[in-house]
């Protein structure tokens, strides 16, 4: 936390305090007055008398001397060993340093945690060529209810959870990757027959738009997708089965990231009173989404925008 901004005084208030006591208030008033006590009244007149409206500004709190501080030597000697591995109680054994000493210097630089030394994940960015190409497809465990639950009340005591059931739907989305073209439904269960029957749709659905064929398929390794019901569709639509690595759910990271923009701007966005009330609107959002709403990715452009685009281009080939 900024100091500033938790301060009983500011460089205004300050300069009325210098006012006030060379108008003849006394400092007691004048502390009563502002909130403060009459040693700080005195702190700011003294300043201003020594340095004018430039000594009522903000400063740093930091000390002008720092005796205990390693010296720049010292402190880089301290990063080469950590940076090599060593462990803090190892570095102050080979310099001869204190432990505290060593930990601060470390925690000062940033490298308090082994983590740190280790390379940035690099971005694992990447676009197919054609629409169809890739389709990604995953699932969204959500909660059902019949009355607004502790999103909108605040009280977790009164769930909301429909009696005597499961208590949840999930959601299935599909998103071409070229064009981010998405498809999604709330399903009963996330079962093999359940995924392999959302996925004829979702093919039904791109054919409409003018994909003719989708050429891969990427999930995760749910159960529901290596069900022998989820492999006959994908063999019915001449379809090649892509899976994530384990426990990398960066590599189906366009399905993740839409899933997380549905229940950020569809699921959450406002309080439902009821489930059902939700997945009523689940049509028109995905209609909102795959037609006017601008996407990063796509320079600003909506799904379908860029699917016209492509075909415009002829990027399609084949594939239209």
């Amino acid at each position: 936390m900024n100091i500033h901004s938790i301060a009983r005084t500011t460089p205004l208030s300050r300069g009325l305090i210098a006012q006030r006591r060379k108008a003849g208030v006394t400092e007691a008033v004048v502390g009563a007055q502002l909130g403060i006590d009459r040693k700080t009244v005195r702190k700011w007149v003294r300043r201003h008398r020594l340095e004018g409206d430039a000594g009522l500004r903000d400063r740093s709190s930091r000390p002008h001397r720092t005796p205990t501080a390693l010296a720049a030597d010292w402190r880089a000697a301290v990063e080469a060993l950590r940076r090599v591995r060593f462990t803090q109680a190892q570095i102050a054994a080979v310099l001869q340093l204190s432990k505290s000493r060593v930990q601060r210097t470390v925690a000062s630089l940033g490298l308090a945690k082994l983590r740190a030394l280790e390379p940035p994940v690099p971005a694992n960015r990447y676009e197919r060529k054609r629409p169809g190409e890739m389709i990604h497809v995953d699932t969204k465990k959500l909660g059902r209810f019949f009355q607004p639950g502790h999103r909108v009340t605040g009280d977790r005591r009164s769930s909301g959870r429909l009696k005597g059931k499961k208590g949840y739907e999930v959601l299935h989305i599909a998103i071409d990757d070229r064009t981010r073209l998405a498809y999604a439904e709330l399903l009963r269960d996330e079962k093999g027959p359940t995924c392999a029957d959302f996925l004829r749709r979702a093919a039904r659905f791109y054919s409409r738009h003018g994909i003719r064929h989708i050429e891969r398929v990427m999930s995760d390794n749910g159960s529901g997708y290596r069900s022998a019901d989820f492999k006959q569709a994908l063999h019915d639509l001449a379809a090649r089965h892509k899976r994530t690595r384990p426990y990398t759910p960066r590599t189906n990271g366009k399905a993740e990231r839409f899933i997380q923009t549905l229940l950020r701007l569809w699921a959450y966005v406002r309080p439902y009173n009821s489930s059902d009330e939700r997945a009523a609107a689940l049509d028109p959002w995905m209609r909102w989404y795959n037609r006017q709403r601008p996407h990063g990715s796509l320079d600003r452009k909506a799904p379908i925008e860029m699917l016209q685009q492509l075909r415009r281009d002829n990027v399609m080939g084949d594939h239209s």
